[in-house]
């Protein structure tokens, strides 16, 4: 065969469309995904009901509207999974506020979010915590991440927005983007300001964050990788006892030498 049978340069480009609910199919992933964090899983109901979301045989109100009917018959029969009842609802709250054109920058802001999101789960949805508390993480072979306290959960926060608002994307290399993206991201979250519910507000913060500054947010990330992604960030957070045992240490000891 001759390199002319090859040239295929007279041939028409054919146009590649997403198939139809593409979109919309990313943001329940994302939805869904994140409850892996708490090891959480949908009902089959809610499952039957994104299925028809995505093909647009239903609006999310609607979806939200079914759900409701659907849990209202569960109490009545005293058969609620509680846990499917959270994934449920969280998830249709994420894809609820992505649908959402809308961002800001502050405290107040990623508040909302847990208001908005944990409103049919939690009494204290949007609260600040006002205990301090840690916990077990198998990654840290059961040690704890030192969250902040809980004292002084607005005054950190405010401090790492500030210290955000005064960063000019527009002028960073992709590399300088992401290493000051993720340090936001797991400054904020080692704050930990809310009792339960810290990873999945702070990656829908960030992800409308990223949208807000221009940005397009590869959500297929969170339907497998959640867990890595909420371990990455206890990892990216912990000082244990032992690293600082050493570093007084090796301080001591330099002294001694000197």
């Amino acid at each position: 065969m001759s390199e002319k049978d090859l040239d295929t340069s007279i041939n028409d480009y054919n146009e590649i469309n997403d198939p139809k609910g593409y979109f919309k199919q990313l943001e329940w992933d994302m939805a869904i995904g994140l409850q892996e964090v708490d090891n959480l899983k949908p009902s089959k109901y809610l499952e039957e009901l994104i299925e028809k979301s995505i093909l647009g045989e239903l609006t999310i109100e609607e979806v939200e509207k079914n759900l409701k009917d659907y849990y209202i018959e569960k109490e009545k029969q005293n058969s609620i999974n509680y846990n499917e009842l959270e994934c449920d609802f969280v998830s249709i709250r994420i894809v609820e506020l992505l649908s959402v054109d809308n961002f800001e920058l502050s405290v107040d802001y990623l508040k909302y979010i847990h208001k908005y999101l944990f409103q049919d789960v939690y009494e204290f949805a949007g609260e600040f915590r006002n205990v301090n508390f840690s916990k077990h993480e198998i990654i840290l072979n059961n040690d704890s991440v030192a969250y902040g306290d809980y004292k002084t959960l607005k005054e950190s926060l405010e401090y790492d927005i500030s210290l955000e608002k005064e960063k000019n994307y527009k002028d960073m290399s992709g590399v300088d983007v992401i290493k000051n993206i993720t340090d936001f991201s797991s400054s904020i979250w080692q704050v930990h300001p809310f009792r339960e519910g810290n990873t999945r507000t702070i990656a829908l913060f960030i992800e409308k964050y990223l949208i807000s500054l221009g940005y397009n947010v590869y959500k297929s990330l969170f339907k497998d990788k959640s867990v890595y992604f909420r371990n990455t960030l206890v990892r990216g957070n912990y000082f244990s006892k032992v690293k600082i045992y050493q570093k007084i240490n090796i301080k001591e000891l330099t002294s001694s030498i000197k």
